[in-house]
């Protein structure tokens, strides 16, 4: 089992490079944050910030899911791990998000996608309903968060994917992106989480040494 964890969100803006333009467009969505930033109304969650298609390229190059796995993304917003992984590893994903209006973006970039595409082998589904308050099964294999919520959120969530997985023994790995502090210190210091790898995205890194990906698994 892989989990991936996400950043600090902040109002710096990425410089923005062609991949954001040309996956959108293969693969039919728009997905890239709204011109007017929307912040929720909780402190323990943060506003919309999608991964980097170049961040996404950089970690799949070099780390692989294993065929068949299913994917859970924490936060999704309008779902842009989601198709990209849905269209180029072909694996079954789920997106999670509380927030109706990203949902709703998610909702209609599913059925354009659906109708522009002929990946269809591996189902893709979008759940509206807070991260803690989601029931992990089995076929969860694999959880992706990208800073969608506080430390608070962060803690509840771990401790339910350590729940299944101690009731249905399977692997674990997790992944954070632009890694959070207090995600590391939480996981370091309060789990058996160990840090195997790291991955460094070229270009963003240059001008900030926080975008990479820390890749840890449970002893």
């Amino acid at each position: 089992m892989l989990i991936i964890c996400g950043h600090q969100w902040h109002t710096a803006k990425r410089p923005r490079s062609i991949r954001e333009y040309y996956y959108d467009k293969l693969l039919h969505v728009k997905t890239g944050e709204s011109k007017n930033v929307a912040y929720p109304d909780s402190p323990y969650h943060y506003p919309y910030e999608p991964t980097p298609y170049d961040a996404l390229d950089t970690l799949f190059t070099n780390y692989s899911i294993k065929a068949g796995s299913q994917v859970v993304d924490f936060g999704c917003g309008k779902g842009r791990l989601n198709f990209y992984l849905h269209y180029f590893q072909e694996l079954a994903v789920k997106g999670i998000e509380m927030d109706q209006d990203l949902l709703k973006g998610a909702s209609d970039n599913l059925r354009s996608y659906l109708h522009n595409t002929k990946n269809q082998q591996q189902p893709i589904e979008f759940i509206n309903c807070l991260a803690e308050e989601y029931r992990i099964v089995p076929e969860d294999t694999y959880f992706y968060f990208f800073n969608p919520f506080s430390i608070q959120i962060f803690r509840k969530v771990v401790d339910h994917i350590l729940v299944s997985v101690a009731e249905t023994d399977r692997d674990a790995e997790l992944i954070l992106y632009y890694p959070d502090e207090k995600y590391i210190d939480f996981l370091e210091s309060e789990t058996m989480f160990t840090l195997k790898q790291e991955i460094i995205v070229p270009g963003l890194y240059d001008w900030d040494l926080d975008e990479r990906f820390l890749v840890y698994d449970l002893i």
